[in-house]
């Protein structure tokens, strides 16, 4: 039974086990090498086959097991159902040797695991899957979770896949220990459990989840408010999910310099009138605000777009002071924002204007941001913006670059459209001639090594440089050697001499970008 379990599987030294086995067969009994249930079914035949003829052994003797086969065909026959065991776990190893090999620590430690194992390890999880075998896809996932047991996301990848599979149980202990074992002071483990309970229909679960990240895991995190007050819409509570957002305000006023606050008032007037459809409740939410945060790039990037979603009358011009307040910061208003985070707010502004300004408002708008930022570059390197990143959330934008920003070769090829025609047609093609240096030179019989450094220096002295290269017998300034000489003749070169590389600056590394103002609706 243990070799039968053994040929079954795909492990290492799988050639050297099938020779023993076979070896253990040929110096053994059948009857001993048998599994249990082998036998059991041999002998539910046997006994079906006596019934069906009507015979009784006499003596109360056994019939032999296999009616009509010899000991050797009864042997052959068992060693060839083990044998396409064996072969079945050959191809299989042959398949996932290379995620094998990639397993450098197949046990648990504190370090943390390199980015190549880690996505070797999902690439083995995609190809088990695929195979359809659950029973391997659970062994796989309890070995990939001994390595990875600090990370969430393969925990939730199990979750998910025991829950897609229908086993509930198994999904459940694996949240469990999850939560409480391996990843419980992690924030996203726990998201994620409330999610899960809410869609199973468990939704005190849900809110004991949420409550265990506001008051232990990581109070204040914006994503589990976010997450919890829409868990509360959907269920129909509104003023919960308000109540939700002005308890986290009122902690976060009683800290200094609070970094969440501008986030929190930015996605409370969002969501407040995103819900209940009140616009004026929710300008006063950013206005007062402004008595209370200083400006940053996330907060006014939430005003326009706040802007943009409420109806007319659109406030442009108290718009357009916040923005100057914010780029031409003055002693009373400092600012500590970044060039960059100051020129990504005149552009966000630009093409608000673009769509609900007036022709005033626009060219004031672009006047001043070619005063404050053209004049700084020598070559315009104004980024790109398209609408669907104006409206889409600011976590999308930090996941994905600006999708139409060059990329560097086609920012050079813009730049310098002609630097592929410097060199004339058929340069790179047609060979280079020299002249030729297979006549031997003749010297005469007197010449000595003084006298050749004086014809030298005479050549020097008497030669000039043409102008344009032609083919001029040189005679006269060669008056110092013999006369039996050679002259020489140098062709004209077929190509003209390439005009000087232009430089090129260096790009500018972009800034730091800060925390998202909001994230994306769960």
């Amino acid at each position: 039974m243990i070799y039968t379990r053994i040929l079954e599987t795909a492990i290492q030294h799988l050639d050297k086990y099938f020779n023993s086995f076979k070896e253990l067969a040929g110096s053994r009994p059948l009857s001993e090498l048998r599994t249990a249930e082998e036998a059991a079914a041999i002998a539910v035949s046997g006994a079906g086959g006596l019934e069906n003829e009507g015979e009784v052994p006499p003596g109360g003797a056994e019939k032999p097991i296999s009616a009509g086969l010899t000991e050797a065909e009864e042997l052959e026959k068992y060693i060839s159902i083990r044998e396409e065991m064996y072969k079945k776990a050959k191809e299989f190893d042959s398949k996932i040797v290379g995620f094998e090999t990639a397993i450098r620590r197949p046990y648990f430690h504190v370090r943390p695991l390199s980015v190549a194992e880690l996505e070797n390890w999902h690439y083995y999880l995609d190809f088990i899957e695929g195979e359809g075998d659950f029973n391997k896809v659970v062994k796989l996932y309890e070995r990939c979770l001994i390595a990875c047991a600090n990370y969430p996301e393969y925990w939730i990848r199990y979750i998910l896949c025991m829950e897609a599979n229908g086993s509930k149980d198994l999904a459940d202990n694996a949240l469990a220990r999850a939560t409480q074992v391996f990843v419980k002071r992690q924030p996203e483990i726990h998201l994620f459990a409330a999610r899960f309970k809410e869609h199973n229909g468990d939704v005190e679960g849900a809110r004991v989840a949420y409550q265990l990240v506001h008051a232990e895991i990581s109070p204040g995190l914006l994503e589990a408010i976010i997450k919890h007050a829409n868990m509360e819409r959907r269920l129909g509570n509104l003023e919960d999910a308000f109540s939700l957002y002005e308890q986290a305000i009122a902690i976060e006023k009683g800290k200094e310099q609070s970094q969440m606050l501008p986030m929190l008032y930015a996605q409370y007037s969002r969501f407040l009138y995103l819900v209940s459809g009140n616009a004026e409740k929710a300008r006063e939410i950013l206005t007062g605000a402004l008595d209370l945060v200083q400006l940053s790039k996330p907060f006014l990037e939430a005003l326009i777009h706040f802007e943009t979603i409420l109806p007319p009358p659109r406030k442009i011009d108290y718009l357009d002071s916040l923005v100057d307040k914010f780029m031409v910061p003055s002693s009373d208003s400092p600012s500590t924002a970044s060039a960059a985070e100051k020129e990504d707010i005149s552009a966000i502004f630009l093409e608000f204007l673009g769509f609900f300004g007036d022709v005033q408002s626009i060219k004031k708008a672009e006047d001043r941001h070619a005063k404050l930022f053209l004049p700084h570059r020598p070559i315009s390197e104004l980024r790109k913006r398209h609408a669907e990143d104006f409206l889409t959330s600011d976590k999308t934008k930090l996941a994905k670059s600006y999708p139409g920003a060059p990329s560097a070769a086609q920012s050079l090829m813009g730049s310098y459209p002609n630097t592929q025609n410097q060199w004339p047609a058929g340069y790179g093609v047609q060979p280079q001639t020299w002249p030729s240096t297979t006549q031997a030179q003749q010297w005469a019989p007197g010449y000595s090594q003084p006298a050749a450094y004086g014809a030298y220096s005479s050549y020097g002295s008497n030669y000039v440089a043409p102008q344009v290269p032609t083919s001029v017998p040189q005679s006269a300034g060669y008056a110092a050697y013999p006369s039996t000489y050679p002259v020489q003749t140098i062709p004209q070169q077929s190509y003209a001499q390439p005009a000087a590389a232009p430089t090129l600056t260096p790009a500018q590394q972009p800034a730091s970008v800060p925390q998202p103002y909001y994230a994306t609706y769960y």
